[in-house]
């Protein structure tokens, strides 16, 4: 078998507020009982891998779920900033029908072009991809050869999955992220990727 350094990338568990069409963005939302028991399944499911580090958004849902899978391997999860969901901005903890009442044109120019249009005082995928893809290339670099956990969020994972099989930015919402999905992808020495499961 080819070297590779694998990383299971789960999104967090359900938080409060799953039933409404809402932008959390940075905001720390509390994780509902299910998205914990959410958790504790993934636990089980990941308790015969290999994992040798964990890292996570710094946000309370990512960094949780973190303590809770990580223990069994005896590791301490590294918390990082760049793992944080799409700053929204001024649309942060807002649901979807609040922003186009209260910003009808910035939420059709936001439709319009997914990849480039920047919420106010918030960010676009490509300012996301950014801060984000370094950290996972300084993840592989530094773990290679091993198995590795990343808890983060929807649109993130999005983004390395997207990146990983090539594909550009403006497909993000081609693909499925579940509350507490995992997928695991594949990292090679001559910058391959391989994703070998997705959203599941």
């Amino acid at each position: 078998m080819t070297p590779h350094t694998r990383i299971y990338l789960i999104r967090h568990g359900q938080v409060a507020g799953f039933d409404q069409a809402r932008y959390n963005g940075q905001t720390d939302v509390a994780l509902t009982d299910l998205g914990v028991e959410q958790y504790h399944l993934m636990k089980e499911r990941l308790a015969e891998t290999k994992i040798s580090a964990c890292y996570s958004s710094d946000l309370s849902r990512c960094a949780i779920g973190a303590d809770i899978i990580c223990g069994q391997f005896g590791i301490e999860p590294v918390r990082r900033s760049e793992l944080r969901e799409l700053n929204v901005g001024v649309w942060e903890g807002m649901t979807w029908q609040e922003i186009q009442s209260r910003w009808p044109e910035q939420w059709q120019s936001r439709l319009a072009d997914l990849v480039n249009y920047r919420i106010p005082q918030g960010e676009n995928p490509l300012d996301v991809e950014a801060r984000l893809m370094p950290v996972i290339g300084e993840i592989v670099t530094r773990h290679s050869g091993q198995e590795i956990l990343v808890v983060g969020h929807g649109g993130v994972n999005r983004i390395v999955l997207l990146n990983a099989i090539g594909a550009p930015l403006a497909a993000m919402f081609n693909i499925e992220q579940s509350y507490g999905c995992l997928n695991i992808i594949d990292y090679y020495a001559d910058g391959r990727a391989t994703v070998k499961l997705l959203n599941g």
